[in-house]
């Protein structure tokens, strides 16, 4: 079977699901979609790893990327490659230079392994034609403030509430942030230092 290659597009708060949030992979060469409703721990995960943060001690999916390494083990590729019942199923495909090897895994835990070793996401046509959605723009709201409820969303996008702090103290505010592992008010924090360094 043709293999078909994704990227990651979109990570936003589930409209459907509480406390869930909606991981949008893209064809690559084309204009379908594949929704998937992941976990908050998976979303922030992956969030993690694509805003390049730095946890002050490393998550579940950093340690598996740092004990495959000490053996030399490399994740090359991840298949979503079934679905039943709307549950997507996936797997990394591994080698350590010798043999490869398939391991089965949860598709949110195999895309935050992905991000962490840059490795290529696929699926089949027959999962794209059956779950992919047809878009005309992109309307997904991207890795921004993944662990808000929509109603918290409104107030943050008003007011940041760091305006008013020197850029000094935000670059403090951020280390602190980090070590308390308070991620999304760190995401705010970085947001607010970018937009004073584009102006």
């Amino acid at each position: 079977m043709k293999k078909i290659k994704l990227d990651i597009v979109g990570l936003s708060y589930s409209q459907t699901q509480s406390g869930a949030y909606a991981l949008v992979l893209g064809e690559v060469s084309g204009r379908r979609r594949l929704p998937i409703i992941i976990g908050s721990f998976e979303a922030q995960a992956i969030a993690i790893e694509i805003e390049k943060m730095t946890p002050s001690r490393p998550l579940t999916h950093d340690l598996f990327k740092s004990f495959a390494q000490a053996y030399q083990i490399e994740v090359q590729e991840v298949i979503i490659y079934n679905l039943v019942d709307g549950i997507f199923y996936a797997k990394l495909v591994c080698s350590d230079g010798k043999r490869s090897v398939e391991i089965d895994a949860r598709t949110s835990d195999a895309i935050a392994v992905a991000v962490r070793f840059d490795c290529p996401i696929f699926t089949y046509e027959f999962i794209l034609s059956t779950a992919g959605i047809v878009i005309e723009g992109n309307d997904f709201v991207y890795l921004e403030n993944i662990n808000e409820t929509p109603e918290e969303k409104s107030v943050s996008a008003s007011v940041s509430g760091y305006a008013s702090i020197s850029t000094e103290e935000l670059k403090t505010k951020l280390q602190e942030a980090l070590a308390e592992e308070s991620y999304e008010k760190a995401a705010k924090i970085r947001d607010e230092l970018n937009k004073r360094k584009a102006s």
